[in-house]
C-alpha cells in the first residue's frame, strides 16, 4: 500500500453537503467508486425506515426537511395532553415521533461512520459529525443558471419547472439544517473545501476532493494547537501599512 493510501485508510468517511443541480450527488457516487468505499445516500432513508418501523416513502416525507412549527406545535400539546388518535392513513410521523426520527437518522449516520470508508451525501452529517477530524466535509455548488441546465437536462424538465424543483429543495435543506444545528449550509466555515461547478468538470472535483481527503489524513497526528494558518510562518518583516490606532471613543 503507498503512503498516499495508507494515509487515506486512515480517514472514516466524507460528508457532501451540495446545491441541488450542481452535481453533488454524482459526485459522491464516481468519488465512492473510485476510493472503493460505501455511497450513503438514499440508503440513509431505507435505514431510518426500517429504525423506526416505517414504510420508505414515510422516511422519505421527511429525508432533509425541518419539522414544521405546526407539528412542533402538536407534539409539545400531546406531551401535557392525552394522545391524539387518529387513522394511520392520514397520519404523518411528525404528529407523534418527528424526534424519534431525528434520533434513528443520527444513529444511522454514525454507525456508518464508525463502519469506516463511506461517503455520506446530505442529512445534515457535516454538523453531526463536525467534531470528528477523521472526517472529510465537503460542499458543492454552482450558478443557479448552471444548476437549472443541469435539472432541465437530467430530469427532463422545462426551465420554469426545474427552478422551481431548485428554490424548493435548496430551501427545505436549508430549513432543516437551521432547524436542527441553527446554522447555514451556505457558510463555507463548515467545511474543508468548497468546490464551485461552474467550470471544474465533475472528475475534477473527484480529483480535488480526493487530494483534499489525502491531505487532511496527513494532518491528522498533529495536535489541535499546531494547526491553523498560522503555524509555521514567521513575523512580517514590518507592520502592515494600513494599521490604525483604536478611534479615541472621547470624540
Amino acid at each position: 500500500m503507498s503512503e498516499e493510501q495508507n494515509a487515506i485508510a486512515q480517514m472514516r468517511a466524507i460528508t457532501i453537503s451540495r446545491e441541488y443541480g450542481s452535481g453533488g450527488g454524482e459526485i459522491a457516487a464516481r468519488l465512492a467508486h473510485k476510493l472503493g468505499w460505501r455511497l450513503v445516500d438514499h440508503e440513509v432513508v431505507v435505514r431510518v425506515a426500517r429504525e423506526l418501523g416505517v414504510s420508505e416513502a414515510d422516511a422519505e416525507e421527511h429525508d432533509e426537511r425541518s419539522v414544521s412549527l405546526f407539528s412542533r406545535i402538536l407534539i409539545s400539546m400531546q406531551s401535557i395532553q392525552p394522545p391524539v388518535y387518529v387513522e394511520a392513513s392520514t397520519a404523518p410521523i411528525l404528529l407523534t415521533n418527528e424526534y424519534d426520527y431525528r434520533n434513528a437518522l443520527n444513529k444511522v449516520v454514525t454507525a456508518a461512520v464508525d463502519s469506516g470508508n463511506v461517503v455520506i451525501v446530505g442529512r445534515g452529517s457535516q454538523m453531526l459529525l463536525a467534531q470528528r477530524r477523521d472526517v472529510l466535509h465537503v460542499r458543492i455548488v454552482a450558478s443557479l443558471e448552471r444548476r437549472i441546465q443541469y435539472v432541465m437536462s437530467r430530469e427532463g424538465l422545462a426551465q420554469d419547472a426545474a427552478r422551481s424543483r431548485i428554490q424548493a429543495k435548496d430551501r427545505d435543506r436549508a430549513r432543516y439544517l437551521q432547524a436542527e444545528y441553527q446554522r447555514d449550509p451556505s457558510d463555507a466555515r463548515l467545511y474543508d473545501l468548497v468546490v464551485n461547478t461552474n467550470v471544474i468538470d465533475l472528475d475534477s472535483a473527484v480529483d480535488l476532493i480526493n487530494l483534499a481527503l489525502e491531505r487532511k489524513a496527513q494532518r491528522l497526528p498533529v495536535t489541535t494547537g499546531e494547526l491553523g494558518p498560522v503555524v509555521g510562518l514567521p513575523r512580517y518583516p514590518t507592520q502592515p501599512q494600513d494599521l490604525r490606532p483604536p478611534e479615541n471613543p472621547t470624540k
